[in-house]
């Protein structure tokens, strides 16, 4: 599969699921990992790969796995504006970690969810970003999240299910702790 910076993307479509079948993907994964883990705790530890390069004014070509994706900034930002820009894409990331994961908590506590939708804002202040004022970080100084969710649960319920998720959720993990970062810069190789 050839795919060039400046074509329009295509959407994969997602397929259908029935409730029944996310749930018995759901137990599967759990009874998978939990006897996986159970028999060799070193197998809970994974490692995450994603390379890119650089394309067109500021875009990324980025591979994870099989998946191919671009990553950009809008034009006032010196980019082409031909995808989402790298702090949208990890807002992105935070919604969809949160949507797996109440799903899987959702399965798990016996909570039934009819719908779940998300909405990520981060306020970005580009001081940082361009080196303006070095008392302004160059992430974001906030980040809110709105999950909404309907079905047939008491709030108690919804609420319970928000600490598990909240309790595990990788990204907001990332987002809310210290991660340590090595950066190795490997010039003219």
């Amino acid at each position: 599969m050839s795919t060039t910076i400046n074509s329009a993307p295509v959407l994969a479509p997602i397929p259908a699921v029935s409730d029944a079948e996310r749930a018995e993907r759901l137990i599967e994964a759990g009874n998978f990992w939990g006897k996986r883990i159970s028999e060799d705790t070193s197998t809970a530890a994974l490692t995450y790969t994603v390379t890119g390069e650089g394309h067109g004014s500021v875009a990324s070509r980025l591979t994870a796995g099989k998946h191919v994706f671009h990553i950009d900034e809008p034009a006032g930002l010196a980019g082409d504006d031909i995808a989402a820009s790298p702090v949208e894409i990890a807002l992105g990331a935070f919604i969809a970690c949160q949507i797996v994961v109440y799903r899987l908590y959702a399965q798990n506590l016996g909570i039934v969810i009819d719908t779940i939708e998300a909405t990520a804002e981060g306020d970005l202040d580009v001081r940082g970003l361009f080196g303006m004022d070095k008392s302004v970080r160059p992430g974001f100084s906030a980040i809110r999240l709105n999950v909404r969710v309907s079905g047939p649960e008491t709030d108690a319920r919804y609420a319970e299910l928000q600490a598990a998720v909240d309790a595990n959720c990788p990204v907001l993990d990332l987002f809310a702790n210290v991660t340590p970062v090595t950066v190795t810069l490997l010039a003219n190789q």
